[in-house]
């Protein structure tokens, strides 16, 4: 079996995956369950809880589509930060001549600060936008459904968390939805729509509805850590982290990803991010986490040796003062060859079919199970969700289609060959071992 070219793509299958994305695109709309004349809720007037850039992009695209917000945070400082963030960028955009400024005047206008989150009582649709904590949502949750008037959509901003536990804490469980922004969120164009056991299928469709009204793309999602998008990036992620473990260096596996079409490897995304994003998250996880499987924890330990990033001036890269642009550091490289050192894991060469490979795969066999589960409806669900929001190069289509594009049982014999040599996160879906067997493809299944 020849090794496939992840590096080139000639025109016709360029064209082939620009046509599945807009059709991806289109498709992502359609829910089985749901009829397309399914009366929807309207959304008249909508709160957001939480001023920060999340929350103030959220009603940014809100007021985009002239509907009023009420911005409400607990804290006055961060109120008023939040709402001078909003008038910033829309002076930027007006600035670079993409807004003119009456209209900017307008949606501003559209855009009231509160402090009280008893000012939820008129809103249509509640989002909450405060940061990833399934104690302090449950909180506010619970004083939506005290305040909230009947019939109003009480829609999460969460990135992963069971969005079930936070309906479960109010009496409507029915109006409860994740709504997963991505930021910025006034950019962004993908809307994660997820859907708990109990989500009324009238609140489905108008959140879906809603997303296409701000110019976004809404995919559908149940509960799952991660939903999608998330779910396969933990893959990605890790693997990467891995490859630099077993022998490859940072600028290596960013050479290759961004040789296959992304616009940055993803140690220079890790940088830019800031390496101690979720840092707290996963101190407080490694006390529990199963001990039957290899973690990687290399990030955690440049951030205790105070390599953050470009903020810090120096993370997986080293950069000059006042230049965001990545230089190899001896520095971190030596830290790592020593940390493998201690860890007993042998360094060797990686190839850079090699290294995209191992970053891919983890990505396409996780996609599997996400089908297979019904965690995500079809393949083109899932690369839509990865072209939009992750940044993965068009021309190449999507995890799935690329997939399909390899060939499935190529895709599978390297997974079979990576889980004989590295274990557990590598165990084969049984989607794509029965798919092979049968000899179809993923754009085989129900669409």
């Amino acid at each position: 079996m020849n090794d496939f070219d992840f590096f080139s793509v000639s025109d016709d299958d360029r064209a082939r995956a620009l046509a599945h994305a807009k059709a991806a695109a289109a498709q992502a709309a359609h829910i089985p369950d749901i009829p397309a004349g399914t009366p929807l809720r309207p959304i008249r007037r909508v709160a957001v809880i939480g001023a920060g850039t999340m929350g103030g992009g959220i009603a940014m695209s809100l007021a985009g589509i002239g509907i009023p917000v009420t911005l409400i945070d607990a804290n006055a400082q961060g109120l008023e930060r939040g709402l001078q963030r909003v008038k910033d960028n829309y002076a930027t955009s007006v600035k670079r001549g993409k807004l003119p400024q009456a209209e900017m005047d307008q949606r501003v206008a559209l855009i009231t600060g509160s402090l009280q989150m008893a000012d939820v009582k008129d809103a249509d649709m509640v989002i909450e936008a405060v940061f990833e904590d399934m104690g302090l949502k449950q909180d506010i949750f619970r004083q939506l459904d005290a305040l909230c008037k009947p019939g109003a959509i009480l829609a999460t901003n969460t990135s992963g968390l069971d969005v079930d536990q936070i309906a479960a804490v109010t009496g409507r469980p029915q109006d409860v939805v994740g709504a997963h922004f991505f930021s910025p969120a006034h950019v962004m164009r993908l809307l994660e729509v997820v859907r708990g056991a109990q989500t009324a299928p009238e609140v489905i469709a108008t959140l879906m509805d809603l997303g296409r009204r701000m110019g976004k793309i809404a995919v559908l999602a149940r509960i799952y850590p991660g939903f999608i998008g998330n779910a396969l990036f933990r893959n990605y992620t890790r693997e990467a982290h891995f490859l630099v473990e077993d022998g490859a260096l940072p600028h290596e596996v960013d050479a290759a990803l961004t040789k296959f079409g992304y616009a940055m490897g993803i140690f220079a995304v890790h940088d830019m991010a800031g390496n101690d994003v979720g840092y707290q998250t996963r101190k407080a996880q490694m006390a529990t986490r199963p001990t039957d499987r290899r973690w990687n924890d290399l990030i955690m330990k440049l951030c205790d040796l105070g390599r953050l990033g470009q903020k810090s001036g120096k993370g997986w890269y080293r950069y000059e003062a006042g230049d965001r642009t990545p230089h190899r550091d001896p520095e971190v490289e030596q830290f790592i060859a020593e940390e493998s050192a201690r860890m007993g894991l042998p360094r060797c060469t990686m190839s850079e079919a090699e290294i995209v490979k191992r970053c891919l795969y983890g990505m396409i066999n996780e996609g599997a199970k996400l089908l297979e589960q019904g965690i995500a409806l079809r393949p083109g669900d899932i690369d839509i969700t990865y072209l939009t929001g992750y940044g993965f190069p068009a021309h190449q289509g999507g995890p799935m289609f690329l997939a399909d594009r390899i060939g499935l049982p190529r895709v599978l014999a390297d997974i079979e060959r990576l889980h004989a040599e590295y274990g557990f996160w590598w165990q084969p879906a049984p989607l794509l071992q029965k798919l092979v067997r049968e000899g179809k493809n993923f754009a085989d299944l129900p669409h």
